[in-house]
């Protein structure tokens, strides 16, 4: 065994250990926090039904594997999403990395999530009135997660990468006990700004275009609200891609990406995700998505255009109980 396969396989196997340990306890389902985090926030990957672990996303690879930032052969990539989630609910993404000196020293990149909820009405629970609550100020909830990310190659077709992440929920000052809205209300303001860490690693096999990726995401210490605690949505994947387009003579002006991935999550059953993305001259990409326990959703579709290092991005998900969600991203790399 080369001393390439040992570091890949080595690494694998701690990685294997150790989130094993993590998922040893009773599982929680529904008891996770920070929820936008599990929101997909880029438009390729939301077609493809998040199958995106094993595959490059050059900057866009924050949110699922940084490791496949050290894939980057471009110089500079940013990315601008924005996601029209259900309930009126908007999500803004950036993402952006940078590649010295060819990869050399490693690829850096920073990222950023943030949640528009709007507004909500305000309620607390009053015994005197009649219908059990009154109402109070109006809330504008937000949530945010600032990034910065590192990864490098190895060798030639192994790569490591991690973010570390500040994440920020606040409620706003909520009332949670009154009779009535006087000097004596009991106002609380339910804020937290834990650390998160993500971290993967991607190996190419050499065999046509096989590789392998695995990620670990949302890793934190457990955030507390009065006396409950809770963990950030973690997430355990691993992942194969190829193009299948190497299999046969077309190979040179189209590609058929297949991407699968299986995931672990802290908080609700584990998923298969089939991903799947035809290319026709780097200039037009169709794409669709499947990913099994979704109660609401489990299909996904999407394309792309890319002309002059300026792609475009779309991804249409439908709902069965909601709008569907669509989600837009504008990407230029140089």
């Amino acid at each position: 065994m080369s001393n390439k396969t040992k570091i890949f396989f080595g690494i694998t196997l701690a990685t294997l250990v150790f989130t094993n340990f993590l998922f040893s306890e009773n599982i929680k389902y529904g008891q996770t926090g920070f929820q936008f985090l599990s929101v997909t926030p880029e438009a390729r990957a939301a077609a493809m039904a998040e199958a995106v672990t094993a595959t490059d996303m050059y900057s866009s690879s924050v949110f699922y594997n940084p490791a496949c930032l050290a894939n980057m052969d471009k110089f500079m990539d940013i990315t601008l999403s924005r996601n029209s989630w259900i309930a009126g609910i908007e999500h803004n993404n950036l993402s952006f990395a940078l590649n010295p000196f060819g990869g050399r020293f490693g690829t850096i990149g920073v990222s950023y999530q943030g949640v528009n909820y709007g507004e909500i009405q305000g309620t607390a629970v009053s015994p005197v009135n009649p219908s059990g609550y009154i109402l109070t100020d109006i809330i504008t909830p937000t949530a945010n997660a600032i990034g910065i990310s590192y990864a490098k190659k190895l060798t030639d077709r192994f790569a490591v990468g991690g973010q570390v992440k500040k994440v920020t929920q606040d409620f706003g000052n909520m009332v949670i006990s009154a009779s009535e809205i006087s000097d004596s209300t009991t106002v609380v303001n339910y804020s937290s700004s834990p650390w998160a860490l993500d971290f993967g690693t991607i190996f190419n096999t050499n065999f046509k275009s096989l590789k392998f990726g695995m990620s670990v995401r949302n890793f934190s210490q457990e955030v507390q609200y009065e006396n409950e605690g809770f963990q950030l949505p973690l997430v355990f994947t691993m992942g194969i891609s190829a193009d299948l387009m190497d299999f046969t003579p077309l190979g040179k002006h189209h590609s058929l990406i297949l991407n699968i991935d299986a995931s672990h999550f802290r908080a609700r059953p584990e998923q298969i995700k089939l991903g799947l993305e035809y290319t026709l001259m780097d200039f037009l990409s169709l794409r669709t998505g499947y990913a099994n326990n979704m109660k609401e959703t489990d299909l996904s579709f999407g394309m792309g255009l890319s002309v002059l290092g300026l792609t475009f991005d779309y991804a249409f998900i439908p709902f069965d109980s909601f709008d569907a969600v669509q989600i837009m991203t504008l990407r230029f790399k140089i």
